[in-house]
């Protein structure tokens, strides 16, 4: 975790797999996070009264979540209003960025080819070589970290310069938001006039007819004037099965460039220069074996760096063995990633574009139908659960369960698409990891 907003996203994935969507909207899709020191966590919300819903209903699942991120335990405080907010600094500006910069990338033989371009484009926005330039990789390599120092970069060179950033799925959550407000211009200017448009994991608008189609106009109509295009991926664009070939030909029509894991060499560089700026001093022997453990994600490696110092500014106590071993089995969790129901069923929701209520619920409607059958067959694949623990989770029974399974398996061995959106799904479950 790079900066404070990456650790309240951290906090929001928790807490989603423990609270319903409603309550998440309702209470904290404006809440902000603002501070994080001396072991306190403050957050600020628009009025007293979503303060004192805040506190009563949810401080204890907050607190739990920064434990399950840090191993230790930190106070909250919650603001309310302008006044309360005002004593404390403004935000950046772009506030997705905060925290990354090229200076604080390291760079290595996995990722030096997709960092040369990325300072090509500060160097020469807008050029034919570098537009759009689309970067990817697994989830945790640092192509967020690229992205957002691209666009660091030139607010700093150029401050008047219109600069938007955007994750893919949230892209779809706005455009279908303006529909229903009846603001659809407002969003379209909101993206299609800027000089420089960043673009977070684009694989989960693949499959979303509606969502494509918009982001191709709003692609074309930035390209065509001549500004910049910064795209990122954990795949490329061929493996995403569902993406438009309108889009896959423009997004390979320009400068692709991929992030593989680092080497040893490159962990302990990052470690020891995560630690350095947390003003932590690790031994070569810590730093080896933080290395050695933890071979194919940064992001796992900066979630270690984040307990172990948390723990040294809560306890004193110098870093040992045993803690970066209990530090490393809480990020890793003993290497095997399952993911929840939950997960599974908030990702299908997603792709199809209909609530999980919906999938849990009586509608007979086609694409919902579908999208509960998926459900059924992803956890049944990708968990351990029996179908009887399935068919308790989306409220169906043994029977029904094991017919939306069969149906599904069927519709892969017959039809291209569904394999592909089976695969999507797949992909994009373990994106989110």
């Amino acid at each position: 975790m790079n900066s404070l907003q990456d650790i309240w996203s951290g906090i929001m994935e928790i807490l989603a797999g423990k609270l319903t969507p409603v309550t998440i909207k309702t209470w904290f899709e404006d809440c902000t996070p603002v501070d994080l020191k001396d072991g306190t966590l403050v957050l600020h919300t628009t009025t007293d009264f979503k303060r004192g819903i805040l506190q009563s209903r949810f401080e204890t699942e907050i607190k739990d979540a920064l434990r399950e991120l840090f191993s230790c335990d930190f106070e909250l405080l919650i603001l309310a209003g302008d006044e309360e907010y005002d004593p404390y600094p403004d935000s950046n500006p772009l506030p997705e960025m905060d925290g990354y910069t090229f200076d604080n990338f390291i760079v290595g033989k996995s990722n030096e080819y997709a960092y040369a371009a990325a300072q090509g484009v500060v160097k020469n926005p807008g050029s034919k070589v570098y537009n759009p330039l689309f970067i990817y990789g697994n989830s945790g390599l640092g192509k967020t970290h690229l992205l957002c120092a691209i666009g660091t970069s030139i607010h700093e060179a150029r401050p008047e310069a219109r600069i938007a950033f955007v994750k893919g799925d949230d892209f779809t959550n706005e455009m279908v938001q303006s529909i229903k407000e009846g603001t659809a211009d407002e969003f379209r200017k909101k993206y299609r006039g800027v000089d420089l448009f960043l673009v977070d994991d684009i694989q989960f608008i693949a499959g979303k007819e509606s969502t494509q189609e918009e982001f191709f106009h709003t692609f074309n109509s930035i390209y065509e004037a001549g500004h910049q295009i910064v795209i990122t991926s954990d795949r490329p664009p061929i493996d995403m099965l569902r993406l438009d070939d309108r889009l896959r030909t423009r997004f390979e029509g320009g400068l692709m460039a991929d992030v593989q894991p680092p080497d040893v060499e490159t962990r302990m560089a990052i470690i020891r220069n995560k630690a350095g700026h947390l003003g932590m001093q690790l031994s070569d022997e810590i730093v080896s074996y933080i290395a050695e453990k933890i071979t194919s994600n940064v992001r796992q490696i900066e979630g270690v760096i984040n307990r172990l110092t948390a723990f040294r500014d809560l306890t004193g106590n110098e870093i040992t063995r045993e803690m970066v071993d209990e530090a490393i089995r809480v990020v890793i969790r003993d290497g095997v990633y399952v993911p929840t129901p939950d997960k599974i069923l908030d990702e299908t929701a997603r792709y199809y574009q209909v609530s999980t209520e919906d999938i849990k619920g009586q509608s007979r409607q086609s694409n919902i139908k579908t999208a509960r059958h998926v459900t059924a067959y992803l956890i049944r694949n990708l968990t351990s659960l029996p179908l009887q623990a399935i068919g308790d989770f989306i409220n169906r029974d043994h029977a029904t369960v094991l017919a939306a399974i069969r149906r599904i398996e069927d519709q892969i061995r017959k039809d291209k698409d569904m394999a592909a959106t089976i695969r999507d799904i797949t992909s994009n479950i373990n994106s989110r990891q």
